[in-house]
Order: C-alpha cells, then sequence, then structure tokens
C-alpha cells in the first residue's frame, strides 16, 4: 500500500520508494528510506498534503508523493 492510503494515527514501515530521478533523491534526503517507520500525523480535508513523522521530524507531503512511497503497514 501507499502513503496516502494510511489514515491519521496510523503507522507504517517504508518498504519500496519508487519514482526516479530528483524526486526519489530528495526523499531520500529527507529520511525517507527502506526499513524507516512513519507515523501519519494529519491529512488535509480535501486530502492533499500529508503531515507524517518520520525519524522524529515532521514532514509535509503531496498525494503525488506520498504514491511513490510504499509502506507495509503495523
Amino acid at each position: 500500500m501507499s502513503l496516502k492510503e494510511l489514515k491519521p494515527g496510523e503507522k507504517g514501515i517504508i518498504i519500496k520508494i519508487s519514482g526516479e530521478g530528483a524526486v526519489k533523491r530528495r526523499l531520500m534526503d529527507m529520511g525517507v528510506t527502506r526499513g524507516a517507520e512513519v507515523l501519519v500525523r494529519k491529512v488535509a480535508p480535501l486530502g492533499d498534503p500529508i503531515e507524517v513523522n518520520i525519524r522524529g521530524y515532521e514532514l509535509t507531503f503531496r498525494k503525488s508523493e506520498a504514491e511513490n512511497i510504499l509502506v507495509e503497514k503495523m
């Protein structure tokens, strides 16, 4: 499942980052790497953006970015 499918309060483990080039590199530079635990904090009313907590940092992703992050629900 992708990160955008998790509901607020749910946790997951990142299993894969899809995408190419600069998008994938930017996600990895922000600490979005395989094996990291992610907690969905908030989702905007229209679903975009999504606020998450990864490695103790608060990050915000667009739905299009969250689709590239595949997670296993905990």
